[in-house]
């Protein structure tokens, strides 16, 4: 689910915090992106309904390989070097909502049962997007292609995302690509949106930066994540009555969840029993990550063509002559990124495989007097 929202909230409170970006000016960038979520993309769009998902000879689905192979293929020929982050354990906070979600898969596979046998094609359509899950097989098949395709894999011990926002924010890799916008709860610098949508090549990328939304929002990094967990995210209920606007007005006005607990009207807003808003904001705050210093280098590496056309044409039914042709496009799109951005001829640049320590500094409450100021380009690209 991410942030309840938080698209349309920045869209209409801070306009300037994004903007649209053609797929090929992240030429040369590091990417980190949320695997399981691009896979769950793919199981929903590639095969589009349950009755017309991709199979091979055994039954087996692999609509979630199609689409990381042409997905992937597609990030490098526009020289982007993708580095896919997999989830871990769910904290314990995230079990309710898993919960949640697995009833809902399983009332909305009564309801494509029913959407069959009448034959409406919307109904099939909607219902079926409803019962998918991304499971570990799916998970260890894309793992198994992306390092046979020479893709940096890394594995979290929590969540994707926040692994992804750790890896951003200590200069590893330029930005975070997902369609949940916690991304940006977990502090990720700049966060791109779009980038894996499989459904259309026109589709433009959505770029946002996390220090431009607190500036336009006028709240501190604290705030802001009070503020998402008003809106509603994985980790805990919403109080009762308010939404997104409602949120933001109180979070100004108030400063912190805690503030607005002591002066909201508990008749109007009703408060979830025993609400764990501490625990969530821990989790957004402190997020259990890899250690970034311990992290080797992030390496693109040639393609395995044999142990590709022995996964994909072998044993999943690809076309031999299709899986070789791709093999020959990423071995072109890394020679052609192996050059770099056109700036690095020009000016320094700071390698983001060199980790940089992470600081936990609180981010100061913008002023007017201070966002008048201009900031100095640092040069600085990963």
């Amino acid at each position: 689910m991410g942030i309840k929202g938080l698209m349309k909230l920045l869209s209409d409170n801070a306009p300037k915090s994004m903007k649209e970006q053609k797929f090929e000016s992240y030429f040369g960038r590091k990417i980190a992106i949320d695997a399981s979520m691009s896979i769950y993309q793919f199981l929903i769009v590639v095969g589009r309904s349950g009755m017309e998902t991709l199979t091979n000879e055994a039954g087996e689905v692999t609509s979630h390989l199609q689409g990381m192979f042409s997905r992937t293929i597609r990030l490098l020929e526009a020289g982007l070097k993708p580095v896919y982050v997999f989830d871990g354990q769910p904290p314990d906070l995230k079990k309710e909502e898993l919960a949640k979600r697995s009833t809902k898969r399983a009332d909305a596979a009564e309801d494509l049962a029913a959407a069959i046998e009448t034959g409406v094609k919307e109904d099939i359509e909607k219902f079926s997007k409803r019962t998918v899950k991304v499971t570990k097989q799916h998970n260890e098949d894309c793992k198994r292609l992306l390092r046979l395709m020479g893709v940096p894999v890394i594995e979290a011990p929590c969540e994707a995302e926040a692994e992804c926002a750790s890896l951003c924010k200590s200069g590893k890799v330029y930005a975070v690509a997902s369609e949940d916008m916690d991304s940006l709860t977990f502090g990720a610098p700049r966060f791109l949106r779009h980038l894996m949508d499989p459904s259309s090549r026109k589709v433009p990328v959505m770029e946002f930066e996390v220090a431009k939304i607190l500036q336009e929002l006028n709240l501190t990094m604290d705030q802001f994540i009070d503020f998402c967990i008003l809106c509603g995210c994985d980790y805990c209920d919403s109080i009762r009555g308010i939404g997104g606007q409602t949120a933001l007005k109180l979070i100004r006005q108030h400063g912190s969840i805690e503030n607005i607990l002591e002066n909201i009207n508990r008749e109007r807003y009703q408060v979830p029993e025993n609400w764990p808003y501490e625990r969530a904001r821990i989790l957004f705050k402190e997020p259990l990550v890899l250690d970034i210093e311990g992290l080797p280098d992030l390496k693109w590496t040639a393609p395995d063509e044999a142990g590709l056309v022995t996964f994909l044409v072998n044993e999943n039914g690809f076309n031999h002559d299709r899986v070789t042709k791709a093999v020959e496009k990423i071995k072109a799109a890394k020679n052609k990124s192996s050059q770099g951005r056109l700036e690095s001829f020009f000016k320094p640049v700071a390698s983001a495989t060199t980790p940089t320590p992470i600081k936990r500094k609180e981010t100061p409450k913008v002023t007017k007097e201070t966002s008048n100021k201009k900031s100095k380009p640092s040069g600085r690209k990963k």
